[in-house]
């Protein structure tokens, strides 16, 4: 049966109008589409286009070098090579090519190391990081030319932190590090991962002065990670220089001097507060920790009983022993207890209730003024006077001349030390202060602790007139002084008093026999752990006072015998080095 030319044609419309409904729907959804993706998700897309073609690295901060008071340097920078590479372009092949190459170098670097390497960083997906660092010219070249290098890394030059006197200044010019994810976090944005940062000593405490600022390059890429060339740069800013008080020749003396001993020197300038010197021991070389210390090497230099990396002279906290007798000396003058005239009389032992403190020297030393009393350091003098004087006096002249808290060095981690004293002693659950507590502090033993900052510091004020001032290792930096309101001719007794330890028959007479005159005093502290330990704190000239040195020695011994022939010896080198320039100076004109 035929079907009619009438009866087809509507069935045809019928489909025709399915199917060009079907087409402008179609149209319309493109179109939609095309609406959301190219106008409502732009800013999107086309981040991830430039994504796709845009590679941003930080170049690494260069930052100020530290040099002595005489120009000589103490940290330098040396141009080295970091690898880098984006997180997002490596896969394992390429890590694998990678590690075929630095291996073949000689280079080690593991997978474990590689892959830890890249996420310790921090990393954003499109920001380099440095996968190997710290290479030479010859090994970046070598590397480069390894027939394994993959593409997708590139060198990046960068100014590496040496250390030119090592050990020698360990303590005081610092080192620096890689930023810890803590310190990153407490950044503010200041730091990215992979930066470097000081991590003790100047380099910490001068941080915000020596980092600078990073630059960045912006650096086009094609479809496989390739430069292709760059499309912005911002050149790094240099951090600040700094010349520090510290005279490396000084310094080398005074380490020299110290030998073995573990302890810490110090030399000042008693009218500048300036520090010529400071050395603690025993001490470490802080060039491997600037460039990268395994856990393997970190874990015996933490561990290490000696600690050589406390610095003794700021943060250790010691009993300054006899040598606090320059202290409670005049503060028995200066309250009235004694005068040039009043005479105590020492038989080797003080009684005080039921308890019985003896002498240093078992048979006394019979009829002893002030003046003699530090000469021999006679223990019974300073028993007797320290009950008439009180504790509340002596913490009073702690306070006045800052010895209740940190003296302000520009050094981190100075402590405060301990005046100690009734209150003290009540918050720390140890009972009342008795009478006998201040007959151990007179000769400061006890609870009293000081730093040896704090001890020659407390000389310095003593040698120059009753002047505190702020000790500082930065040249530029101007002390604070403060005036703690002494008596001058107090203090002129135990001038006196001091100049008679040194000479013939004194205690410290050992201190005055490198051709200089010298005031001071000895100390020998009581050691619970083994032997005693042994302190000498001098001045010189001892009648126009210009440097003050201290020696303590970790179980020394005796600070007459061995301290104090090293505080001579680098005061008459301090005085050497003094006329040493008057006459360049004099030759200059």
């Amino acid at each position: 049966m035929k079907t009619s030319r009438s009866e087809i044609r509507p069935r045809v419309d019928s489909r025709v109008l399915v199917i060009r409904w079907l087409i402008v729907c179609s149209i319309l959804f493109l179109v939609g589409g095309l609406f959301f993706f190219q106008i409502r998700n732009a800013d999107r897309y086309v981040q991830l286009a430039m994504n796709n073609r845009l590679r941003v690295i930080r170049i690494p901060r260069v930052r100020g070098q530290i040099f002595d008071r005489q120009g000589r340097p103490l940290a330098v920078n040396v141009t080295v090579f970091d690898v880098m590479a984006y997180p997002v372009d490596l896969t394992e092949e390429s890590k694998a090519r990678f590690l075929e190459a630095v291996n073949r170098q000689g280079i080690p670097l593991s997978s474990e190391e590689l892959s830890a390497g890249i996420s310790r960083r921090f990393w954003a997906p499109y920001r380099a990081v440095a996968v190997v660092s710290g290479l030479t010219m010859t090994q970046m070249t070598s590397l480069l030319n390894d027939p394994s290098f993959p593409s997708g890394f590139f060198p990046l030059p960068r100014q590496r932190r040496d250390y030119p006197a090592g050990p020698l200044t360990a303590h005081v010019v610092g080192q620096v590090g890689e930023i810890s994810e803590g310190e990153l976090a407490s950044s503010g944005g200041e730091y990215a991962g992979g930066d470097v940062i000081g991590k003790t000593g100047v380099e910490k405490y001068y941080e915000t002065l020596l980092r600078g600022d990073p630059g960045e390059r912006a650096l086009q890429v094609d479809a496989r990670g390739r430069p292709r060339g760059d499309l912005d740069k911002k050149d790094p800013v240099r951090g600040g220089d700094i010349h520090l008080t510290i005279d490396l020749a000084i310094q080398k003396k005074a380490a020299a001097l110290m030998g073995d001993f573990r302890g810490a020197a110090i030399a000042l300038d008693v009218k500048t507060g300036e520090v010529l010197a400071i050395y603690s021991s025993p001490s470490y070389d802080p060039n491997p920790l600037a460039w990268g210390i395994s856990s393997a090497e970190w874990g015996p230099l933490q561990e290490d009983p000696r600690h050589p990396m406390i610095n003794r002279a700021v943060s250790a906290q010691y009993s300054p022993g006899s040598c606090w007798k320059a202290f409670t000396g005049y503060a028995a003058l200066e309250c009235g207890a004694v005068t040039t005239k009043t005479q105590i009389t020492c038989t080797g032992s003080y009684k005080l209730s039921n308890q019985t403190f003896r002498c240093w020297r078992r048979w006394g030393h019979g009829q002893e003024d002030i003046i003699r009393a530090l000469r021999d350091s006679c223990d019974v003098f300073f028993y007797t006077t320290s009950q008439l004087v009180g504790i509340d006096r002596y913490l009073s002249l702690g306070r006045r001349l800052g010895l209740d808290g940190p003296l302000g060095i520009d050094l981190p981690g100075e402590s405060r030390g301990n005046l100690a004293g009734p209150e003290w002693k009540k918050g720390k659950g140890l009972g009342a202060w008795f009478k006998g507590d201040t007959v151990n502090y007179s000769i400061g033993q006890g609870y009293l602790l000081l730093t040896p900052l704090q001890m020659v510091n407390l000389f310095a004020t003593i040698a120059n007139g009753g002047t505190v001032i702020q000790p500082h290792v930065n040249k530029d930096l101007k002390p604070l002084r403060r005036d703690p309101h002494l008596n001058g001719n107090c203090l002129s007794i135990i001038r006196k008093g001091l100049k008679a330890v040194v000479a013939p028959g004194g205690t410290g007479w050992r201190a005055g026999t490198w051709g200089v005159s010298v005031a001071g005093k000895t100390g020998t502290v009581q050691n619970s752990h083994g032997d005693d330990h042994a302190v000498f704190i001098g001045y010189a000239p001892a009648d126009a006072p210009r440097y003050a040195v201290i020696y303590y020695l970790e179980a020394g011994k005796g600070g007459g015998k061995e301290a104090a022939p090293m505080v001579g010896q680098l005061l008459a080198f301090l005085l050497e080095q003094d006329e040493g320039t008057k006459e360049n100076d004099r030759a200059k004109n």
